[in-house]
């Protein structure tokens, strides 16, 4: 049932309501999952290729246009009844605002996924990447059965381990390939560390709308199992993608060396203490709270990434591609 529009709460241009409907959150896993993904191609090869790594930007921003657009129009249901819990609540609530009408919303989305598959067709004849659109199309594939019926997985159950394939593998996946033209580069080692972090930044999301998603009786782990269980399980798979790549140079001693892994470890580990607090805190259950905790884990997740993803391209230029063969 579509939520009723009420009078827009001020004046703004199109381009400005539609700014309303991004999700920039779930944008920085994703362009993390991008740079990663490009670094991890850069390793393969030793060198950076111009247009796959420009086409992997244009891809990479519309991919997250489109996933802040679709995730909007999924959540209009749930944004309505948040916007009944706390009225005067600061989070934007697009649809339910009467910002924007939730065709406009669904129509903008799937046309910049369009575009998205047109940077991948382009990537696939100027870059000589042969079965890269389809390839995008399967990384865009778990928002669209995430949020779109009839499967809608992202309120029926398995939204987010959809997310952990889709981002955690898949996204980084398509850019190490259109980036070093390899299709199993053996870089890819680091990305079940990633996949786990991808799930916690799945599951933090859910964090500031967990009565509403309960009262629209959706199956989200937030909803199931509660707040503080999905805390417990964030920070878990955070020190748990941590371990993993401390015990990569183990694990595969041909693809990383303890000084590979050792940066991002750190910094995830010094942020990981801005996590913890925030967990603690009196008001992590209120919208406030919940925010501050969400952004602390995506925080240490991006920075962490990024970490890893500098470190692999600045090894492939100082060490003999041999070692990492």
């Amino acid at each position: 049932m579509e939520p009723a529009l009420v009078t827009p709460l001020g004046d703004t241009s199109t381009l400005g309501r539609f700014g309303l409907a991004l999700r920039p959150s779930t944008g920085a896993e994703l362009l993390a999952a991008g740079v990663l993904g490009q670094a991890i191609g850069i390793a393969a090869t030793g060198r950076i290729a111009v247009l796959p790594a420009v086409l992997g930007l244009v891809f990479a921003l519309l991919h997250l246009l489109c996933v802040g657009l679709l995730e909007t129009w999924g959540d209009r249901e749930v944004d309505a009844l948040r916007r009944r819990i706390d009225p005067d609540g600061e989070e934007p609530c697009t649809i339910a605002d009467g910002w924007l009408e939730s065709r406009s919303v669904l129509w903008a989305g799937l046309g910049v996924g369009a575009f998205a598959l047109s940077v991948a067709v382009v990537a696939e004849i100027a870059a000589d990447r042969p079965g890269a659109t389809m390839a995008a199309a399967l990384a865009l594939v778990p928002v669209l059965v995430g949020s779109l019926p009839p499967l809608r997985l992202r309120e029926r159950g398995g939204g987010e381990l959809l997310e952990m394939i889709g981002i955690g593998f898949a996204v980084p996946w398509w850019h190490a390939y259109v980036q070093s033209g390899i299709a199993v580069p053996t870089q890819l080692a680091f990305l079940p560390g990633f996949a786990l972090l991808a799930l916690a930044a799945a599951l933090a999301r859910g964090l500031v709308d967990e009565d509403a998603q309960r009262l629209a009786g959706r199956r989200t782990f937030v909803a199931m199992f509660g707040g503080a269980a999905v805390r417990s399980a964030i920070e878990g798979l955070v020190i748990g993608a941590m371990l993993v790549w401390v015990a990569m140079p183990r694990l595969a001693p041909l693809v990383a060396a303890w000084w590979t892994c050792a940066p991002a470890v750190l910094v995830m580990a010094w942020l990981q203490r801005e996590v913890g607090t925030a967990g603690r805190a009196a008001d992590v259950d209120a919208v406030v709270g919940s925010r501050r905790y969400h952004e602390a884990v995506y925080r240490t997740i991006v920075l962490g990434a990024t970490a890893l993803a500098l470190t692999l391209v600045v090894a492939s230029w100082l060490v003999p591609r041999t070692a990492f063969a």
